[in-house]
């Protein structure tokens, strides 16, 4: 892929906006998260408890990403954006305003976190099935590469950004501004015109006949399950640096929420350089030696953070999983993509994000007891 193909989906005004509202929202989120994460080691220091927020986070996406995909295949995509925006708005709004008033509790957090959760599950797939209808189908990979850079651009941003927020004006603020962020999507998808869709002669879909011909159109497909399989291979054991890394910053580390912050800002920031290399990787290598290679990288970082008590090497350590997680899931995503015809889009990406998220939330739980009952570095070993 040359830089001018890299970069040309930016050409399109459609895709330019929603990608530059997208970027903002998702500082907010990482802002969100890494005071979700740093919140809970204070109400609740156990490794189990602070492993079930990043469960909270992910375990709605794994229950609503399929009913998720299916409505996103027969209802307008753009209002389903709009409506779960403001919802997430809200509740961002009134978790910052409960911490602002100390009357936060544990199980209070897992409630709006879950929340949070259930909204990114219904705009997930939505999000992903909107990609082919902004740029031309050849244009679709350096666009989903360039929605990756986004993700991991604002993973780079927000959780420095929340760290220090969280030093210079409280615990609070992260939620706050996570609500003010989603205004620039609403802004975004009230100024974008979808394109009208094709006349259909075809009667409408029923929600749960929907749901079904996604699931028989994913087992049929080879290379989408082929993708699966891959998937289930990596997430539920590269979750465990991202569900214990508060702790691990805690308690192994010995640092506050700006070294939380710097962690998570050198995973993204490592996902951003990995993202960039991608396109040249892939050409020598091929596809499936880079996702062997990012599975070997996450394994390497596990191992590092199990052993290792020295920031420095902790952020370097943050920045190769950053890398070894891009090269995985976009490999992945792209792959996904390219499998599903337009139709059954929504729908098949639901089933490739239920499988993602679900393996995220059941490896988080695992991890988070395991470390409870054996200790922080043999769960990082055994992951």
């Amino acid at each position: 892929m040359t830089e001018a193909k890299a970069w040309s989906p930016f050409r399109h005004g459609a895709f330019a906006v929603l990608w530059t509202a997208t970027v903002v929202s998702n500082v907010g989120t990482w802002m969100n998260d890494v005071g979700a994460g740093w919140l809970m080691t204070s109400l609740a220091p156990s490794a189990l408890m602070v492993s079930l927020v990043q469960v909270a986070t992910t375990l709605p996406i794994f229950l609503f990403a399929l009913p998720a995909g299916a409505l996103a295949d027969i209802v307008d995509r753009r209002k389903i954006l709009l409506v779960m925006t403001v919802a997430m708005m809200l509740t961002a709004t009134a978790m910052g305003l409960i911490v602002l008033a100390d009357a936060m509790t544990p199980p209070l957090l897992l409630i709006f976190t879950f929340a949070l959760g259930s909204g990114a599950a219904f705009i997930a797939p939505v999000w992903q099935a909107v990609v082919p209808k902004l740029v031309p189908r050849e244009e679709l990979q350096p666009a989903v590469a360039l929605n990756s850079v986004g993700i991991n651009i604002s993973r780079a941003i927000g959780p420095a950004l929340g760290g220090a927020v969280i030093v210079a004006l409280g615990v609070a603020w992260p939620f706050l501004l996570n609500a003010l962020s989603f205004a620039a999507v609403i802004i975004a998808v009230l100024w974008w015109r979808q394109a009208s869709p094709a006349p259909s002669h075809l009667p409408a879909e029923r929600f749960w006949n929907a749901i079904r011909v996604g699931l028989r159109h994913a087992r049929a497909s080879g290379p989408f399950k082929a993708t699966l399989v891959r998937a289930v291979a990596f997430f539920p054991f590269a979750s465990a640096y991202w569900a214990l890394l508060p702790l691990i910053t805690r308690q192994e580390l010995g640092g506050g929420p700006d070294l939380y912050g710097l962690l998570l800002g050198s995973a993204g920031a490592g996902a951003v350089g990995g993202a960039f290399l991608l396109p040249v990787l892939k050409a020598k290598l091929g596809v499936d030696r880079v996702v062997t290679i990012g599975a070997f990288g996450m394994a390497a970082v596990l191992v590092v953070f199990a052993v290792v008590r020295e920031p420095i090497t902790a952020a370097v350590a943050s920045g190769l999983a950053g890398m070894s997680w891009i090269a995985v899931v976009s490999s992945l995503n792209v792959s996904a993509q390219i499998a599903l015809p337009e139709w059954v889009r929504a729908r098949g990406l639901s089933v490739f994000i239920t499988v993602f998220f679900g393996g995220m939330a059941f490896g988080s739980a695992v991890w988070g007891q395991v470390a409870s009952l054996f200790g922080i570095p043999a769960a990082l070993l055994a992951a």
